[in-house]
């Protein structure tokens, strides 16, 4: 399976990842699970991981673009974003050096936003 990469923004399924300047001043570190970071979880149980090791993975209150809290990532030395599935799986992503935004994308319907399922 090919490893792609990206300069500034890519997707994975649902997961929007956007290269930023800074993390939030209110951003709290959070505790790797089993050597990752499960960067987002899926409602079919096949999250979206990274190795623990290169990377520090924080979150914060909402950031005034998305509801809910919103995830960042310091990525000190280039490091691989998994999907934990065998079968019909996204492709895994190559991220480099630097500070990212994580958030799960949304989606309208009539009723309103609503988060995009994977």
């Amino acid at each position: 399976m090919k490893t792609h990469t990206f300069n500034n923004c890519a997707a994975q399924g649902d997961l929007m990842i956007t290269r930023v300047q800074e993390i939030p001043t209110d951003a709290v570190l959070k505790e790797p699970e089993n050597d990752v970071h499960i960067v987002a979880h899926s409602e079919t149980g096949h999250h979206h991981v990274v190795e623990a090791g290169p990377v520090e993975y924080f979150w914060a209150s909402n950031d005034g673009d998305f509801e809910g809290q919103v995830a960042y990532l310091k990525v000190n030395e280039p490091v691989v974003l998994r999907h934990l599935r065998s079968f019909d799986t996204h492709e895994p992503i190559q991220i480099s050096p630097g500070i990212f935004r994580l958030n799960q994308q949304r989606e309208y319907t009539p009723e309103g936003f609503r988060r995009a399922a994977d």
